[in-house]
């Protein structure tokens, strides 16, 4: 199969809050079921933990979409920021939409949270991104058109950075990496936690089977999609569904990132699969890490140039900055909220925003 075009278009809102830029894929076959006449129904849901800064974004390219989801479900696990007032806001701002937040307080992590927004999820297909996930504006109606077909029970698709540079070289690598490994592997399948979507019914098939790894050990997406392929769920690779996600991780100290890639091994160790394709992910994240990793330091995320600025103030923030946690809560929360309410529903942020570390250390993509 030829790789999906990627056509970026720029404008006034590019990448600062409006939706995610049009993509037209005239090499795609449309794919014509031929068992089901009744488009599901779609719900988004979005686990987050101290997402103040970006899941605005995030919620503004679910709401651009051409064709709605049913549901927009946000499960926040325990932050201490102003996430859930920037998702209250949302949530006035466009009643027309069902959007819901739920917390999930009981455990802090990424699969806890995700297994809670997945059971109160009462569409056909439950799709699954992350807080700092861009997608494209038709992602829904592509999971629409992809899950009229019977046999397929969950699906994933290619991705970029929307916060990087080389952004289709790096969408057209990342496709080719895609397809490649779902034709090559005989021994399992992929899903990447945030751009995904599962049948509800599956979902419920595996739920107890799937680990709850309250020890944040596992690779959520891998242990997911080990669990399905085990029990005869199909998997499918859909090169129009894309997204963008952040690059935020390549930031991360090497000893982090190196726990984060070496979950791939734990998880499919926990499912008794002695993988080449997990050896092979390992090496391929590692060198996008090395290589792109000083890149994230050049970068202007914001507005899209490379700049010394950014070098600069990291390190003077390193300098004057005190110990992490003691900043001004207060402040900083009115400032995002401040942010959201100059600007939701326009598709223009008021200001700069900064993209924190990694939410779930070690289980972002």
């Amino acid at each position: 199969m030829n790789a999906p075009q990627l056509l970026l278009t720029r404008g006034p809102g590019d990448y600062h809050g409006g939706p995610l830029p049009a993509y037209r894929r005239p090499n795609i076959p449309e794919i014509r079921p031929t068992a089901i006449s009744r488009r599901p129904s779609v719900a988004i849901v979005i686990p987050a933990y101290n997402e103040e800064r970006i899941i605005g974004r995030c919620l503004e390219s679910c709401i651009a979409q051409t064709s709605a989801p049913d549901e927009i479900i946000v499960v926040n696990n325990k932050s201490t920021d102003d996430t859930l007032a920037v998702v209250r806001r949302y949530q006035r701002h466009h009643r027309q939409l069902n959007i819901r937040l739920l917390e999930q307080n009981e455990h802090q992590g990424l699969i806890p949270t995700r297994n809670h927004g997945f059971d109160h999820a009462c569409s056909d297909v439950i799709g699954r991104i992350d807080a700092d996930t861009f997608i494209a504006t038709d992602w829904v109606e592509t999971i629409r058109r992809r899950f009229t077909d019977p046999t397929v029970d969950a699906a994933t698709g290619p991705v970029f950075y929307h916060d990087m540079p080389l952004r289709r070289l790096a969408f057209w690598g990342d496709h080719r990496i895609r397809s490649y490994l779902r034709r090559h592997s005989t021994d399992q399948r992929f899903l990447l936690g945030a751009n995904m979507a599962i049948r509800g019914s599956a979902w419920r098939a595996v739920r107890q089977l799937a680990h709850r790894d309250l020890e944040d050990q596992l690779h959520e997406d891998i242990d997911l999609a080990l669990t399905l392929f085990k029990n005869d769920f199909e998997i499918a690779y859909e090169p129009a569904m894309i997204a963008g996600i952040s690059g935020r991780r390549l930031e991360s100290p090497v000893r982090d990132f190196y726990r984060y890639i070496t979950r791939y091994t734990r998880t499919t160790k926990a499912h008794g699969v002695k993988s080449w394709t997990a050896l092979l992910t390992m090496v391929i994240l590692l060198l996008v890490y090395l290589t792109f990793r000083p890149v994230r330091f050049f970068y202007d995320v914001e507005n899209n140039r490379f700049t010394l600025s950014k070098l600069r103030a990291k390190l003077g923030r390193t300098a004057t900055t005190p110990p992490f946690g003691r900043r001004d809560a207060a402040t900083a929360g009115h400032t995002a909220e401040q942010r959201v309410a100059d600007s939701v529903g326009t598709g223009i942020w008021a200001g700069p925003i900064v993209l924190s570390k990694p939410t779930y250390l070690g289980s972002l993509p």
